[in-house]
């Protein structure tokens, strides 16, 4: 698919989440002792309260220790959903989750020994798309519940299907999307799952319609991604360009991924080197401090960002190679 940014890893401080992890856990487990109806209650506080606050903690400045805190947190949240497997809130919680540190840790660490030890590198791509899938299944558990037979809908008439969810759903639909399509991208040799490709662009893209300006530009972010792909699946390097200046606007600036996905995504496969390094440059110089909410975000679009200039030889070809593909 497609390259999906750090698509708004967001929303909760790391400061003390031991703490309120263990006191949840603690919770759960008076409640597992208590009779049926108090355990349901209590249960459904730590649900509510687990939803509402989210999985992410994007007002970190400590990659390092989101990346140790977050699994306890996405176990939790399964644990919980083994009990109310018809919590929607919980639901979209997990798939958020799971597609954020997917993206963040799993995948990101793929690309940091692809040069040096390749087959580490598609484990790590293979564990990355079975987070992705897994996080996928807990949003469409939850349009299901909304919506009974949205699922086999996206199947036969993504369009149609998409059609039925309501603005209210705008968060289920971006990480539906979000999560489907990068189990696409990373599966260009399975066939099944690239047929999945217009139930992404159908979910993303109604997404868009209902409500453009959800987290600040994500859905057109999300959607540079998507216009990246060649043109013989419908996509459009032109239209990939527009969504990355309505993303960087309705961002106000202050979010590094839309450059990085742009270079990514489009920049790249196109081998326009001199585009490429300027916006990689251009995300280096957004001060992740600048906007707190997204302070994790940019941090990992730095590295990215970093990473991708540090290897530039790797990526491009020689300039006249380069020039005479791109003519051909």
């Amino acid at each position: 698919m497609v390259e999906f940014t750090a698509v708004g890893v967001q929303r909760q401080l790391a400061s003390g989440i031991q703490r309120r992890t263990l006191a949840v856990w603690l919770a759960i487990v008076v409640a597992s002792s208590s009779g049926c109806g108090l355990k349901k209650v209590a249960l459904n506080s730590v649900a509510n309260s687990l939803a509402a606050s989210g999985a992410a903690y994007g007002s970190d400045d400590d990659p390092e220790l989101i990346k140790a805190a977050a699994p306890f947190s996405l176990k939790l949240v399964e644990s919980l959903l083994v009990e109310l497997p018809r919590h929607r809130g919980l639901l979209l919680t997990a798939c958020a989750g799971f597609t954020q540190y997917a993206y963040a840790f799993v995948e990101g660490s793929a690309d940091l020994v692809k040069n040096d030890d390749y087959g580490s590198f598609l484990r790590l791509q293979d564990r990355s798309r079975r987070m992705y899938l897994r996080a996928r299944d807990y949003c469409l558990r939850s349009l299901e519940l909304k919506y009974p037979g949205i699922g086999a809908g996206l199947a036969k008439n993504p369009v149609t299907a998409a059609a039925l969810v309501r603005k209210d759903d705008v968060p289920l639909l971006y990480w539906t999307g979000a999560a489907w399509g990068k189990a696409v991208s990373l599966s260009l040799d399975r066939p099944a799952l690239m047929g999945d490709f217009p139930a992404v662009h159908a979910l993303t893209t109604r997404a868009l319609a209902l409500d453009e300006t959800f987290d600040r530009g994500a859905l057109h972010e999300v959607m540079i991604a998507l216009e990246s792909v060649p043109e013989a699946m419908g996509g459009s390097p032109e239209r990939a360009r527009l969504h990355f200046d309505r993303a960087v606007t309705l961002s106000a600036g202050a979010s590094a991924s839309p450059f990085v996905t742009f270079a990514r995504s489009v920049s790249l496969p196109r081998q326009e080197r001199d585009e490429f390094v300027r916006l990689l440059n251009q995300a280096l110089q957004i001060d992740p401090a600048a906007d707190l909410s997204r302070q994790l975000q940019n941090i990992l679009a730095h590295d990215q960002a970093r990473f991708l200039l540090e290897h530039l030889d790797d990526l491009f070809l020689p300039a006249e190679t380069s020039s005479r593909t791109r003519r051909e």
